[in-house]
């Protein structure tokens, strides 16, 4: 089951949890005192870039003579489309360049280019999800409210159209994202009358983006409307698929732990900074493909730091590693194929009814749980020293990771 004793879970006592937030927050002291003009000169190049590939992509599409010219322009604006919508959009609604003072680049302002409002987002994503992160219950993108992703989730019949429902969410991830953006917004609204304004936002901005990627784009066309109408539809639908690889990569494979609601009971802000290094999962990346993920190969320093410029995650990576080496922690990470390929198992094996899953709910590899590691205490004979400890103190070959 879901983690409720985080500190037993992750075999440190409270003198070494307070340790290591206030080593956490003196990275965050170190990085938000040498904010300055390169950070600036970053996003503002990240902005003028996309813009310029959006109309080169546009241009391209609407000129070639060949399909597979138009299928560059087609990619190429699936890629743009990509950076804002990540690198941009979701970095800067999360407060990451405000410290900039600049309207135009600040979290209140901008409106990206996805179907549901980015204030709408913000609630949902910035609030229930990054304060409540992978609590069972409390944390709606846990699964999204159509996949079930931890045995926590009861079995429904329903599930068994799991992977369907997966499908259909990556090739419409952006209308997904708005509905779920939505419903979690009519929740926090007290009255009736008061819940129709958030569903009138939503259908302005879908009116205003399918308008503008389905009628004017196409009209401006003219005889090649059809052309720029595919195109569209393909760079969305690219986007969508990516979008979904990326977030479903930072959240649901094998380490990324869950918790119950106990375990929010008097959690403290040293706690929800463990809680952050254990419920994410980075995957590998280069430069470029760290750049078109919107830097969130780097998730668990994103869970960690949400509103620090995501320029600067690939150097703080460093740092947690470190302090995950000190404190006998899991980094969880991997490539992106096999971060994807563990998540989509995760999906297809928890469509079936617990009676048919081999694993107890204490060690199913998707989640974990204090009496998991209890478990392995009493098998090891580590008279309740953790296999992590030990592996420390007496340098052993065979090490016992979390999330077996």
């Amino acid at each position: 089951m879901a983690i409720s004793d985080i500190k037993r879970y992750a075999h440190l006592t409270d003198t070494d949890v307070e340790a290591l937030s206030a080593e956490l927050a003196g990275i965050r002291r170190a990085v938000t005192a040498s904010l300055g003009a390169a950070d600036a000169a970053y996003i503002r190049r990240t902005i003028a870039f996309q813009r310029l590939l959006d109309v080169a992509a546009r241009l391209t599409i609407y000129s070639s003579r060949s399909l597979a010219g138009q299928l560059l322009g087609a990619t190429a604006l699936g890629v743009a489309k990509s950076v804002e919508n990540m690198e941009i959009g979701h970095n800067i609604s999360h407060g990451q360049w405000d410290w900039m003072n600049d309207p135009e680049i600040h979290s209140r302002n901008w409106e990206w280019d996805m179907a549901g409002p980015s204030s709408q987002w913000r609630y949902s994503h910035n609030y229930r999800h990054h304060v409540f992160s992978n609590v069972v219950g409390m944390d709606d993108d846990l699964g999204y409210g159509v996949l079930r992703v931890t045995r926590d989730q009861p079995w429904k019949p329903e599930h068994l159209l799991q992977p369907v429902r997966n499908l259909l969410l990556a090739a419409t991830f952006e209308w997904g994202i708005a509905l779920h953006d939505l419903h979690a917004e009519q929740d926090r609204i007290g009255t009736v009358a008061e819940k129709s304004a958030p569903l009138r936002a939503l259908i302005g901005k879908t009116v205003r983006q399918t308008s503008k990627d389905y009628l004017l784009f196409p009209a401006l066309s003219g005889r090649r409307w059809r052309r720029t109408l595919a195109a569209n539809l393909t760079a969305n639908l690219l986007r969508n698929l990516w979008a979904y690889v990326v977030i479903f990569c930072g959240h649901f494979p094998d380490g990324a732990e869950k918790f119950t609601r106990a375990e929010l009971e008097n959690e403290t802000p040293a706690e929800w900074y463990l809680r952050q290094m254990l419920g994410a999962a980075n995957f590998r990346a280069g430069p470029v493909l760290a750049f078109l993920s919107g830097n969130l190969c780097y998730q668990i320093e994103h869970h960690l730091f949400p509103d620090l410029p995501s320029n600067r995650y690939a150097r703080i990576s460093t740092q947690i590693r470190a302090l995950c080496e000190k404190y006998d922690l899991p980094y969880t990470t991997g490539s992106l194929a096999r971060q994807y390929l563990l998540t989509l198992r995760t999906i297809h094996k928890l469509a079936l009814p617990d009676r048919f899953l081999r694993a107890t709910s204490n060690d199913a590899p998707e989640t974990a749980s204090e009496q998991k590691v209890r478990a392995i205490h009493e098998t090891l004979g580590t008279g309740g020293q953790t296999p992590h400890r030990r592996h420390r103190t007496r340098k052993a070959k065979r090490r016992v990771p979390h999330g077996v």
